[in-house]
């Protein structure tokens, strides 16, 4: 299949090393120069879970106009507006876009853009990935992706997208209910995002914090029932019990909006923390506990 994946950095990598890895005729495209550099010089370099490879892809800064099978989205929710519009040029009459990000909201963007009709959402699972240079990712496990439609596109092609990944050595499961399955990672989000970016912290050092720990299941507890009254019909029972499962299998991530604040870099939290009170602002509710910290790392950016 021809991909193409538009948003390169440390989880794009992954997945245009896996899925070329696997056979397919891969393009990236990125704004980052050194990298686009060092991959069409030297080849795209992933090792971690999946093992150490190189495989040899074209790699741009910007798109080439060229009908692709499948366009992933990889770019962070601040840039995926520009990301959706270089996509444009990648899209024939069949082309599939997926689009991964985190948190509630890119993907309407993204549907505004490219169509609604060809759209898939996805969420990804912490891969605990990074840049170790230019042209060279690293990434710690192979855990699940999942996807659905957006609106109208058959499920048939969705799971031909979610069988793509699976080929590639990736657990990807396509899913019926596109919202549930965001809620059902928002609520984990929540509780490390905004609070390991204010301290530092890692996920399990901030689960494990007197302070902190209390703070982000408060987060998590609070998204849970904003899903519950907007009549999400997420699967979860247990919002605390949710939120620690995935923390002890991530206890050494350090969630990307705190990797933002590393660099001094705006950071998804709209997006994550801050889709929160918006939601609940939607069925006349309020979301205190991730206003506050949505807030908090909103005054911190503004210095960046």
């Amino acid at each position: 299949m021809k991909v193409a994946i538009v948003g390169c950095g440390a989880m794009g990598s992954v997945y245009a090393g896996l899925l070329a890895g696997a056979g397919n005729e891969v393009m990236v495209v990125d704004r980052w120069q050194a990298h686009v550099d060092a991959i069409r010089t030297q080849g795209l370099r992933v090792e971690g879970a999946s093992g150490d490879l190189v495989v040899q892809l074209q790699a741009y800064t910007q798109a080439p106009v060229q009908a692709m099978d499948l366009v992933i989205i990889a770019a962070k929710a601040v840039q995926v507006g520009d990301a959706a519009h270089e996509t444009k040029k990648l899209l024939g009459p069949q082309t599939v876009v997926l689009t991964i990000q985190n948190g509630l909201g890119s993907a309407d963007t993204v549907a505004e853009i490219v169509g609604k009709e060809r759209l898939v959402v996805g969420i990804a699972a912490a891969f605990g990935a990074s840049l170790r240079g230019p042209g060279h990712a690293h990434h710690n496990s192979m855990n699940a992706v999942k996807m659905g439609a957006y609106a109208g596109l058959a499920a048939a092609r969705v799971e031909e997208v979610a069988a793509l990944w699976r080929g590639a050595g990736f657990t990807a499961d396509a899913v019926d209910n596109v919202a549930a399955m965001q809620w059902e990672k928002l609520i984990c989000n929540v509780a490390f995002s905004a609070p390991c970016a204010l301290t530092g912290l890692t996920v399990g050092q901030a689960m494990d914090d007197p302070d902190m720990g209390p703070t982000g299941l408060a987060a998590a507890v609070e998204a849970w029932k904003i899903a519950l009254a907007r009549k999400v019909p997420i699967s979860v029972t247990d919002p605390e019990a949710h939120v620690r499962a995935f923390g002890e299998r991530v206890r050494n991530a350090r969630p990307s909006v705190l990797l933002d604040h590393d660099v001094r870099r705006p950071s998804e939290i709209d997006v994550i923390n801050g889709a929160v009170p918006r939601e609940a602002a939607k069925c006349g509710q309020f979301a205190p506990v991730n206003a506050t910290l949505t807030a908090l790392v909103r005054q911190r950016e503004r210095n960046f």
